[in-house]
């Protein structure tokens, strides 16, 4: 991103690339913005791409009766489904097993009856099928992994999910191509205040009423530091929101605490069952996910405060055996650690109450706030995947004030790239295996990634048949989308490009060691890596698995937390 004038600022510029951030550059864009993102790692490398990938009207606030907040995020969950992002985000039914006869069908049936009910839009057509209730024999033919002696029903009904990384760098995308401008491995260092190079008190330049012009960022990958200036600068940073907000010297904010949630993966043949099907239940701290994910299946979460660097999060020992053992206690074969495939841990940025100056902030929701840090400065924090359009536009909104006349944000009558026409190459699908001889698992499989997109993928493949195979170590992943990532996606590294491009980090039980060689082929000269380059790529990404591996082996938070950070690739050491 060049920078840019105190004479010729941007309207808008975002700190942070997760969803939140992804979110309000496209918001900004579509409303005819001169918008800028920026952010110190890759896209959605933080809680954006950790998350248990799902979208959902979250049934758990019913019981703590937030009604409004559940409407919300059920008509967010439908406007996915239905038209912004079709391609990305996929309906997903669940069992709710009983153990109770009566009181569980009566106590959660009625809450499911309710969630159904909350959904329904007069005239429109529900993008899910309504709940039903299951018997025990039904139970067994849906879902035969269950412990069938536990169980003597169940409840069905329907949520959705999502690659939550790849939903973030399609919004990015999707920002970019009404000309947001966005820069990943690029830190903000200084937040840039109104009357600052003019005098020499830098206290007085800080002040509150000091408006703020934008940030000096550096560059992770030259060094370079740059000056971008902006009207309005939007902090969207999650568990970082404090990070930021001191570097901003701003006398108060918003205050987040980190909550930690992991997830652990398995083969899909370890868990019996029909093929698109997931369960849920409630432990005495969190609630249980089984997920099916193409060849393997997701199991979270946990809920568990961090004190340790917010960088750093990582699964130890006692948060996979916490997965195992709740997870069998509703199986009918146990797993084991070596059942393990991958894990990955997420920080939950929970909000915490702040008194402060109506004026200056807006409690949108109990989920999640936008406020006025300093003029020109304002944050959004709190909320959930789910939710993200909203808290978007919601910040943006509220930091143009008076500027927002006639720029009304777009994003809920615009699709997100790949989803303008999706439906038409998904009844193609059969015709686009035949010609390049790809199984429905796969054809399906891109459809899911890229949508309306495909069609550029195609085309590569049409110049170079050699990219249509599957890339060797991957668990399918095919030749093209790595490369196709290296162009058009914005990944920079083989860590980009294997822990959220693709999933591979968690797919396969190497971790993606075994890729490396082949990925570097594809890619090394579109990124335009020499052998020295390829060899740094090499060894951070296998001091990466490394570490993760022997975080997975701690008894600590603490222990984990350094692991992971002594293995951190310094890009800007290379």
């Amino acid at each position: 991103m060049a920078g840019t004038s105190p004479e010729d600022p941007l309207d808008v510029l975002v700190v942070g690339g997760g969803v939140v951030g992804a979110a309000a550059a496209f918001d900004a864009a579509t409303r005819g913005l001169r918008v800028g993102l920026v952010e110190s790692q890759d896209l959605a490398q933080g809680t954006s791409s950790r998350s248990s990938k799902l979208v959902h009207g979250g049934l758990r606030y019913l019981q703590m009766l937030d009604f409004k907040l559940v409407s919300e995020a059920l008509r967010e969950r439908d406007l996915l489904l239905k038209h912004t992002a079709p391609h990305l985000v996929r309906a997903l039914p669940f069992v709710f097993p009983f153990e109770k006869r009566v009181l569980d069908r009566a106590f959660i049936g009625s809450g499911v009856s309710l969630y159904d009910a909350m959904s329904m839009r007069p005239g429109e057509k529900r993008p899910v099928p309504f709940h039903r209730h299951l018997s025990r024999a039904r139970l067994r033919q849906r879902f035969p992994g269950l412990d069938h002696d536990k169980f003597i029903g169940a409840l069905e009904y329907y949520d959705a999910q999502v690659d939550d990384a790849r939903l973030v760098m399609t919004l990015a995308r999707s920002a970019h191509s009404l000309g947001a401008l966005v820069a990943t491995r690029t830190e903000v260092t200084e937040y840039l205040r109104a009357g600052a190079a003019d005098t020499a008190d830098a206290e007085a330049a800080a002040a509150e009423d000091a408006p703020v012009q934008g940030v000096a960022v550096r560059d992770r990958e030259t060094g370079e530091r740059l000056e971008i200036h902006a009207r309005e600068t939007v902090l969207a940073a999650g568990v970082w929101t404090g990070r930021q907000q001191e570097a901003a010297e701003v006398p108060s904010g918003l205050k987040v605490l980190a909550s930690k949630g992991i997830h652990i993966t398995v083969p899909k043949d370890r868990i019996s069952a029909d093929d698109h099907v997931g369960v849920i239940t409630q432990t005495e701290k969190s609630v249980l996910f089984i997920i099916p994910m193409g060849r393997y299946w997701s199991i979270g979460t946990t809920d568990t405060a961090w004190h340790e660097d917010i960088d750093t999060p990582a699964p130890t020992a006692e948060d996979i055996d916490y997965v195992l053992e709740h997870a069998n206690a509703v199986l009918e074969s146990d797993l084991s650690r070596d059942d393990v495939i991958g894990t990955w841990a997420g920080l939950r940025p929970l909000l915490q109450p702040v008194e402060t100056d109506e004026s200056k902030s807006s409690k949108v929701s109990r989920e999640h706030t936008v406020m006025r840090l300093a003029p020109g400065l304002s944050a959004v924090a709190g909320g959930k995947l789910t939710t993200y359009r909203v808290m978007a536009e919601d910040v943006i909104t509220f930091a143009l004030g008076d500027r927002q006349v006639h720029r009304e944000s777009l994003t809920h009558a615009m699709p997100l790239l790949g989803g303008q026409g999706y439906s038409e190459w998904e009844a193609r699908a059969p015709e686009i295996g035949q010609a390049h001889g790809w199984s429905d698992e796969t054809v399906d499989r891109l459809l899911n990634r890229y949508g309306s997109l495909l069609p550029e993928l195609l085309a590569l493949v049409e110049e170079d048949p050699a990219l249509g195979e599957e890339a060797p170590g991957t668990g399918g992943h095919l030749r093209v989308e790595f490369l196709y990532a290296a162009r058009a996606e914005g990944a920079l590294h083989l860590e980009d490009l294997l822990e959220r491009r693709t999933r591979v980090f968690h797919e396969v039980p190497d971790r993606g060691l075994g890729a490396m060689d082949a990925v570097i082929e594809i890619v090394a000269p579109a990124l335009g890596w020499d052998e020295a380059a390829v060899a740094r790529e090499k060894q951070a990404f296998t001091r990466v698995v490394e570490a993760h591996r022997a975080a997975e082996r701690t008894a600590s938070d603490a222990e984990a937390a350094a692991l992971v950070a002594e293995a951190t690739p310094d890009y800007l050491a290379r």
